[in-house]
């Protein structure tokens, strides 16, 4: 009799939590379809290209050349137009000056829908933060980016350059074209481990590489989540191998982290590290982190402690490495850019073998070449945030709050009513008299507003050494047989690597 009872009350409680799973699921649904119906309002004054009844416009968004189809909309459909991921997550993709400034040079938050996916693996930092906790960060962090305290990587940066360097020495010797993109991206995170994180000057470790191949990884499948609607669910996406590779990732990731914030605290304990650190006028970005207090005094908690190490070490590394190794192709497709470069640079060092601080700034020529390189292929190709208030924009047509907005910088950089011919490279276009009478947000490698790149600076002085450095040792060209296919993957990357031949240019040549 028990056993039957029993039974019975486990049929029971089967049939209620299949009733009320259906009843939660039928009201996620409800919720999509009114957050569609709102999206679909709010957006209904611009056209824009047709969807696929459940895709949208992911399948397209998700072939190679996606990046130049997104342009090729953009002649299609002046200033904006819709983007829908899915049917229930729909942005209005921008790509106008005068569209970007309406909405970037206002402080409304990331758009959660898509940059809640990097919660897991890089918290709530400087890059996911909003209202008076991001601006508290923000405040506390910028004194690890003064010029005081960048003067000094510049030494660094030509360090761990250089042994890069020295390696492609001998891939060169084998007169075949070679992938640049992970050497420069190793290179790039040994630099800002050095330089931000307190590592010293011995070199990459086994756990480093991990690290290195995990935001690989992870930047693929956060690309390939955003892309795909039946990913956007946290319950489902984590029990999909996707997701469980996802979670794999980011626990490389954190075990890195967590390791970079133990050998710091453990140094600190050192007296003579101590002194250093009392002797010094501006501290590391790791240091203010360590020895930073609230207003009731309080150390922060560790998981905004960790937030923000994840946060800087991906954006740090990766989107450098991207800037650095798209320019060196444009130098490769460009000899005649190339060698003028390379006369500048030598011509500032003279007979020193070294850069100075005060050299950077007389990279005039170099520094324009840079720029184009980003114009044509931004680090990062696209961004987003949700509008905390109504915003109209110079046609007239207006947003509600709520509303979703993806800025195409891709394809802002390639506006043909911006940039005449954009798809030649002309380093002129960043020289002093065309800049001044450029719209001042045409060209927005660093995002632009009160949300721009804490680390710009950094960025920018570190690839000026780099290259600088690179146009010394070597002579590049490009390799017909493998150009590059451009894939998002929240930084810009290749496909196919970017194979270049490179040309060693012998003893003083600037090493």
């Amino acid at each position: 009799m028990g056993t039957v009872l029993l039974s019975l009350s486990l049929s029971h409680l089967s049939l209620w939590a299949s009733g009320l799973i259906l009843a939660l699921g039928f009201l996620k649904l409800i919720g999509l379809l009114m957050r569609r119906q709102f999206l679909t309002r709010a957006m209904d004054s611009f056209p824009g290209p047709p969807t696929h009844w459940l895709f949208g416009h992911a399948l397209e968004i998700q072939q190679t050349g996606s990046l130049d189809k997104t342009v090729s909309w953009a002649h299609e459909f002046p200033y904006a137009h819709p983007l829908w991921y899915g049917q229930f997550l729909g942005f209005l993709n921008i790509y106008e000056p005068e569209y970007a400034k309406a909405v970037y040079s206002r402080g409304d938050p990331k758009a959660s829908d898509f940059y809640d996916f990097f919660l897991p693996w890089i918290g709530k930092g400087l890059l996911l933060l909003q209202g008076p906790k991001w601006f508290q960060h923000r405040k506390l962090l910028t004194p690890g980016f003064h010029h005081d305290v960048l003067k000094p990587y510049v030494t660094v940066f030509a360090e761990s350059t250089n042994a890069m360097l020295d390696k492609w020495e001998e891939k060169a010797r084998e007169n075949k074209s070679f992938d640049i993109f992970g050497d420069v991206g190793h290179m790039a995170l040994d630099t800002l481990m050095k330089c931000t994180f307190g590592k010293g000057h011995r070199g990459l470790r086994h756990s480093d590489s991990n690290y290195y191949e995990a935001v690989k990884d992870l930047t693929l499948l956060m690309q390939q989540r955003m892309q795909s609607f039946q990913y956007h669910n946290d319950f489902i996406y984590r029990l999909t191998a996707h997701g469980r590779r996802f979670l794999r990732a980011c626990q490389v990731a954190h075990d890195h982290t967590d390791q970079v914030i133990r050998e710091r605290k453990a140094a600190l304990q050192d007296k003579k590290e101590q002194e250093k650190i009392k002797n010094r006028r501006h501290l590391d970005f790791l240091d203010i982190l360590l020895g930073a207090r609230d207003e009731s005094g309080s150390k922060l908690m560790d998981a905004d402690l960790r937030a923000e190490v994840d946060t800087f070490m991906f954006e740090g590394h990766d989107t450098t490495t991207s800037g650095i190794s798209w320019f060196l192709y444009c130098m490769a497709l460009y000899p005649e850019h190339q060698h003028r470069c390379r006369e500048e640079v030598r011509q500032i060092l003279e007979d020193r073998d070294s850069f100075q601080w005060d050299d950077l700034a007389k990279m005039t020529y170099l520094t324009m070449c840079i720029k184009e390189s980003f114009r044509l292929y931004p680090p990062v190709p696209q961004v987003y945030r949700q509008l905390s208030k109504p915003v109209t924009f110079v046609d007239g047509r207006s947003l509600p709050a709520g509303s979703l907005i993806s800025l195409h910088i891709y394809a802002l950089h390639r506006n043909s009513a911006v940039w005449p011919d954009p798809e030649v490279f002309d380093p002129l276009r960043f020289s002093p008299e065309n800049v001044s009478g450029r719209h001042p947000f045409a060209f927005m490698p660093f995002s632009a507003g009160p949300r721009n790149c804490i680390g710009q600076q950094f960025a920018m002085n570190e690839m000026k050494v780099v290259s600088a450095l690179c146009l010394l040792r070597f002579e590049f060209a490009p390799d017909p047989l493998r150009p590059p296919i451009k894939l998002p993957q929240l930084i810009l990357r290749s496909q196919n690597g970017i194979y270049l031949y490179l040309r060693p240019l012998g003893p003083g040549s600037g090493k």
